[in-house]
């Protein structure tokens, strides 16, 4: 998700997208209706990506209140920010529980519904793929290792038939072995285990 470049400026609808950097003014294009105009210095102009939602714990980035909204919208459109409050601040719980009811205004909530659904339209905001390995099936695995080792084999096969062929060297004949006498050997007693002697 990039939403580098993206601004809001205040007094005006929707978000804006930085085209060029001028002088004295930058030259933005609307996502709602493709206009181009220039946006001076005197105005105030928020990027986006440092826009954050006050909650009762720490502030956090709308990126990741986008992100946030990506996964429970599967990466489609949410509500309309036309909707009546009831159901937006309905919605806006699931999304951020502990946002500060307090300071955060309902027409803020509404700007984070109206945001997100033109960054969604205009393929800025995507639910990014998840990458899963696929196991190979174990027919697919063990084919694919006798096809390795077949063509291992031929290779080798290949190799020893381009070898010229070498004429072995003549064995030597061994000598015969002659029967000579064995000295004799003594034997030794073997240690023989007996039972109790007793009754016999």
């Amino acid at each position: 998700m990039d939403i580098k470049g993206i601004i809001s400026i205040s007094g005006r609808a929707g978000l804006y997208k930085i085209i060029t950097q001028g002088k004295n003014a930058v030259i933005v294009e609307s996502l709602l209706d493709k206009k181009r105009f220039p946006a001076y210095a005197t105005e105030k102009i928020s990027s986006i990506e440092d826009i954050s939602i006050f909650t009762t714990d720490e502030d956090v980035l709308i990126s990741e209140v986008f992100k946030t909204m990506l996964d429970l919208y599967t990466g489609g459109e949410a509500e309309s920010h036309k909707a009546d409050e009831k159901a937006l601040r309905i919605a806006f719980s699931k999304i951020l529980s502990n946002y500060d009811m307090e300071r955060v205004y309902f027409s803020d909530i509404r700007k984070v519904f109206q945001w997100y659904n033109l960054l969604i339209k205009e393929g800025i905001l995507k639910l990014e793929p998840v990458e899963t390995e696929v196991p190979a099936a174990e027919g697919e695995a063990s084919t694919v290792d006798e096809e390795t080792a077949d063509t291992d084999k031929a290779e080798k096969k290949a190799k020893a038939a381009d070898k010229p062929k070498k004429n072995p060297a003549p064995k030597a004949a061994k000598p015969k072995a002659t029967n000579t006498p064995k000295p004799a050997q003594s034997k030794k007693p073997t240690a023989v285990k007996t039972g109790s002697s007793r009754g016999k």
